[in-house]
């Protein structure tokens, strides 16, 4: 673990680091919590998945904006005032539901959670400042951000299914609003470690997005999102239709588990090959690991679908770490939130998309074929993100090619 270790002993990168993962965690609290919350109150997963999808295209559009701000005027300046927008939407979000306001509301209140900063990508923006020059430690370190985010979407789910079970359907929503808050506030405030801003840098030159190159990844982190977002939907369902809806949560954690871990062993490997067939490899195993869910689903009950998830989970980090390490050499440096943050905008347009095709999965196909069938929308969906790999990486390769 020694790669690890020469990481943290930069100055100031525990402080950093500490305050993103409490920001981080509620990003795996906001969409259990809503989807609790939601269908508890009106009944329907449907209008459940719909709300939570809404809230993440509009982040989606949003996000970009954001991390353009933040590459003009730094980190400190812009992530505490968006975040605080977004907690008052979370907030609102709260209290229509507990009014039993009209639908159109929560629709209104969770959008308004579009501002929510990226911390990872800010978090990931700072490691590559600091070993610029290094890019083994540079990745490890990526490795570690990608493990960071399996495990706050590990505890996240969990902690948002005990808060909302155990004490009242709001508690997820509630307490993952203060910990966003008091995270990025924490985050901001360690200044010697953020990346300076160079003046003008980011008004020059074109969008990260109108590289094709980082236009066809992108298209592969949709897809992927929309595994992530339908996985969460179907899951918590099938939980439901079985009598153990508090039991989503950490049946979910496992899928992170595996995930986590094989970020951390990821992470000390040296890689090897080119960054695109290592990229292609990893989306091809998480294809394959798709399928574990759909038929352990339809074989059994909980417990041998938590192991599925568990194995199908190993193969979610590495894709993201290659990913990400293929888009950041992709990224003008002066944009590199931007760049970053446009991943996580394809990932949450992503996984807006899964949410609303689980959430119409769980309401429409459950009844007919039985609870279990749901889970074909995340093996569709990898297999799909498998094409696009394969294209995106072909098209990358002729490009190289043709280049004298």
């Amino acid at each position: 673990m020694a790669p690890y270790g020469r990481l943290f002993a930069v100055p100031g990168a525990r402080a950093f680091t500490a305050g993103n993962l409490v920001a981080r965690l509620p990003m795996g609290m906001f969409s259990v919590s809503a989807v609790i919350m939601i269908a508890g109150a009106y009944g329907s997963y449907a209008l459940a998945g719909a709300v939570t999808a809404t809230g993440l295209a509009a982040t989606a559009v949003v996000g970009p904006w954001t991390a353009r701000l933040v590459d003009r005027h730094g980190q400190a300046r812009v992530a505490v005032p968006a975040t605080a927008v977004a907690v008052a939407g979370s907030l609102a979000l709260l209290l229509c539901v507990r009014l039993q306001a009209p639908v159109w509301t929560l629709f209104a209140a969770y959008a308004c959670t579009a501002t929510t900063p990226n911390t990872g990508g800010m978090s990931r923006a700072r490691w590559a400042h600091l070993f610029r020059r290094d890019p083994r430690a540079l990745h490890t370190a990526q490795a570690f951000e990608q493990a960071a985010d399996e495990l706050c979407f590990m505890l996240g789910p969990v902690l948002a299914a005990f808060l909302c079970t155990a004490l009242f359907p709001e508690a997820g929503t509630l307490v993952g609003a203060v910990l966003l808050f008091t995270g990025v506030v924490l985050f901001a405030a360690q200044r010697r470690t953020e990346p300076p801003v160079t003046p003008g840098a980011p008004r020059t030159g074109r969008s990260p997005v109108r590289d094709p190159r980082v236009a066809g990844l992108l298209v592969t982190f949709l897809a992927t999102g929309a595994v992530f977002g339908s996985l969460e939907i179907v899951t918590i369902g099938f939980a439901d239709a079985h009598g153990h809806q508090g039991a989503a949560g950490p049946v979910l954690a496992l899928q992170a588990a595996g995930s986590c871990a094989a970020g951390l062993v990821y992470g000390l490997l040296r890689p090897a090959g080119s960054p695109g067939s290592r990229f292609v490899w990893c989306v091809g195993a998480m294809a394959l690991l798709m399928l574990l869910p759909l038929l352990a689903a339809s074989r059994g009950g909980l417990p041998l679908l938590a192991g599925s998830l568990l194995v199908a989970g190993m193969a979610t980090a590495p894709t993201m770490v290659t990913a990400m390490a293929l888009l950041q050499s992709r990224t003008p440096p002066a944009r590199l939130n931007e760049g970053m943050t446009l991943a996580v905008t394809a990932l949450l347009g992503g996984i807006a998309a899964g949410s609303a095709m689980g959430g119409w999965s769980v309401q429409h196909l459950g009844p007919a074929f039985g609870p279990h069938s749901g889970y074909a929308v995340p093996a569709t969906a990898a297999a799909l993100a498998l094409v696009t790999a394969v294209a995106v990486t072909g098209r990358a390769r002729r490009t190289a090619d043709a280049k004298p």
